[in-house]
């Protein structure tokens, strides 16, 4: 008897101890709600009802900042959604993808190449942002051992309070209102902007030594396009009109190159200005980095377009779709309203 109290003690003691430690690591990961909020975009996916998205965007800012599905519904009835990431490297973008295949099996996919051009991670702040926020799976797992730079741990992504615990400096009252729940900070995965700095001065870019992409990201590129070829899904490359970072002719040649070998649709929007009407005085919110919410409905028609003609269906007068993106979409409105009136704009 004295032996089984014992023993149902230390079980409770444990169990106290891994509560706690639950608990300040709820309380020490970054919450990403407020300022830096490209931390909360990962995430935000698993929240959706209806993950039976006909278009998934995957990439860096240069797609989350870039494309609006909102819009893409409202116009063409386009059920899509935007797995996106600061800074996402080819390879997170690979897994992501992946783990999105669990949950549904688009008819599109639409890579932005951008990242191409980096063939190891630069960042763990970018790793994290692009990774932590994944449920985990062996996509995710892959995606850790695929990403970690030199002075990253595995074991810090599983236990993240190893590797926060020193932010209790700067904890704030949004780390505990926030614990368990947070608010949504993209419109299915847009993250949008409504002000507006032309694009003045924008630096050309420095001659490079050797143009040729890595073999860590041409490998990533060929896994995600067998990987939606099995599928049978339509893989689309894109780069999106971003001035900078620049954007060179040499790798936009391997890009296409790539595209036309694999029989793939490769648009460049930095050369079709005049077809898709982007005005860098009044459609960006950055001096031309990305796009504000006016580029981001003229890409989105003039992609909404090609998708349309590519077969993707649509869907409005399904029931639940329309009441799932009319909810969206006021949220959206109030959002622009919300805006408008932060930034000063009529």
């Amino acid at each position: 008897m004295y032996k089984r109290k014992r023993k149902a003690r230390m079980a409770l003691a444990v169990l106290i101890v891994l509560i706690i430690l639950y608990l300040l690591q709820r309380l020490f990961v970054p919450k990403y709600v407020d300022g830096i909020v490209e931390g909360a975009f990962v995430a935000e996916y698993y929240r959706e009802a209806n993950k039976d998205f006909d278009v998934l965007f995957v990439g860096d800012c240069e797609v989350y900042e870039n494309f609006s599905p909102v819009a893409l519904w409202n116009e063409y009835g386009i059920h899509s959604y935007i797995r996106g990431s600061a800074e996402q490297y080819i390879w997170q973008s690979y897994y992501l993808l992946e783990d999105a295949l669990r949950y549904h099996k688009p008819k599109v996919v639409v890579f932005n190449i951008q990242s191409l051009q980096f063939d190891k991670s630069q960042s763990e702040a970018y790793n994290r942002m692009s990774i932590e926020g994944m449920r985990w799976s062996m996509s995710k797992v892959r995606d850790i051992f695929a990403s970690m730079t030199e002075e990253e741990h595995f074991i810090e992504y599983v236990f993240p309070l190893l590797r926060y615990h020193s932010r209790w400096n700067d904890l704030s009252m949004d780390d505990l209102r926030y614990m368990f729940s947070t608010k949504p900070v993209t419109f299915n995965g847009y993250y949008m902007r409504v002000d507006a700095l032309p694009a003045k001065d924008v630096p050309k870019g420095k001659p490079m030594a050797d143009y040729s992409f890595g073999d860590n990201a041409w490998k990533y590129l060929e896994k995600m396009r067998v990987l939606c070829e099995e599928n049978g899904i339509e893989l689309i490359t894109i780069k999106a009109p971003s001035l900078y970072p620049y954007w060179y002719e040499e790798w936009d040649e391997q890009a296409a190159d790539y595209a036309k070998e694999h029989d793939l649709m490769y648009i460049n929007f930095l050369k079709i200005q005049d077809q898709t009407g982007i005005d860098y005085d009044t459609d960006t919110y950055d001096a031309g980095l990305h796009m504000n919410l006016s580029g981001a409905k003229k890409l989105s028609h003039y992609l909404g377009r090609i998708l349309r003609a590519e077969g993707v269906p649509d869907r409005r007068g399904d029931p639940e779709l329309d009441a799932l993106w009319a909810k969206e979409t006021k949220r959206y409105n109030r959002e622009i309203k919300a805006q408008k009136i932060r930034y000063g704009i009529e």
